[in-house]
């Protein structure tokens, strides 16, 4: 007779509570998919869909790059005014030819990214306090450029760059595949590499990741670096998307991007996440807001009550869960 064992009560609750925090956004997804797509008969529509992935992989480029930093125990708070200069650079940019619309961005955007980085990492200054000031210095930085907003920087028509804003294959939009294959990039480094485990190893426990020989400070510059650049590329696909760059754009993005990452499953304490939960998180937060517009009696403002609401509850739930765990 073989014997088989069980595990006890509190294991087997971990357990659940464990598989709960890392899969109760895809069920969530999965509920409310089928809900609305009975519920309202344009939701299951092939443009309907096409629109809702166009959506959501504007600001999943941008929450990619917030996974990685949060997951590391840090914050960016800089993305959303990153992300609206980088739109309005690549407009500017697109009248010198489709290299210089993407290149200007993702340098300077890049280059904001690796100031938070080295200040974070060099003089241990608080990821909340630099990323802000950062908001405030690219935000600023993006007024002086278009006069407060009274010059308007457009793509030429016919220009390159439209193509990857407005351009589609098979019938899905082209920033709909970046997306997806910046995720798999993202899934790769993260869980194959040894850049990802120390990304991990410094939000578990930064000092342990000391004493272990992890590279921290160099870790935490190219973390902040690869979030602004991937912010301003982000501004990049809305420009070309757009047609021009919007100065108003990005206000209160950096919280949509915290938010989804949050919903998806990862930490705010850093140590745990994926990239796959945050693309569950976008998708989440994108059926909200479409759900909101079929509903059509709803005033457009009742979007961000839900989605306030909503991850209050998921943090909320996220903290039981984490204490239900080490219990």
């Amino acid at each position: 007779m073989i014997a088989t064992t069980v595990a006890p009560p509190s294991e087997r609750g971990a357990a659940f509570a464990a598989v709960l925090q890392r899969q109760g956004a895809a069920v969530v997804l999965v509920l409310g998919v089928l809900v609305a797509w009975f519920t309202f008969p344009r939701f299951g529509s092939a443009d309907n869909l096409r629109d809702l992935a166009l959506q959501s992989s504007f600001l999943a480029v941008i929450a990619l790059g917030m996974t990685f930093v949060i997951i590391s125990g840090g914050i960016d708070l800089s993305v959303g005014s990153v992300y609206a200069l980088g739109g309005v650079l690549a407009a500017y940019g697109s009248r010198y030819g489709l290299v210089v619309a993407i290149l200007l961005p993702l340098v300077v955007c890049g280059l904001i990214g690796l100031i938070n980085g080295l200040l974070i990492a060099r003089t241990k200054m608080a990821p909340f306090i630099v990323t802000l000031a950062s908001l405030l210095f690219a935000r600023g930085l993006l007024l002086a450029l278009t006069n407060e907003g009274a010059t308007t920087y457009k793509v030429e028509p016919g220009a390159a760059l439209l193509w990857l804003g407005q351009g589609k294959i098979f019938g899905i939009g082209v920033p709909v595949y970046l997306a997806l294959i910046l995720f798999g990039l993202g899934g790769l480094l993260l869980r194959r590499t040894r850049f990802g485990q120390s990304i991990f190893a410094l939000g578990g426990a930064e000092q342990s990741a000391l004493l272990m020989g992890l590279p921290v400070a160099r870790t935490k510059i190219v973390l902040y670096t690869l979030s602004g650049t991937l912010a301003g590329f982000a501004g990049v696909l809305t420009a070309a998307y757009l047609q021009s760059g919007v100065t108003v754009l990005g206000v209160g993005t950096e919280l949509d991007a915290i938010s989804v990452v949050v919903i998806g499953g990862t930490l705010l304490t850093g140590g745990a996440g994926t990239v796959i939960g945050t693309l569950v998180g976008v998708l989440l937060k994108t059926l909200i807001q479409n759900v909101i517009n079929q509903v059509g009696t709803l005033d457009s403002n009742y979007q961000t009550v839900v989605s306030g609401a909503f991850l209050l509850v998921v943090v909320v739930i996220q903290r039981l869960l984490a204490r239900s765990r080490r219990s």
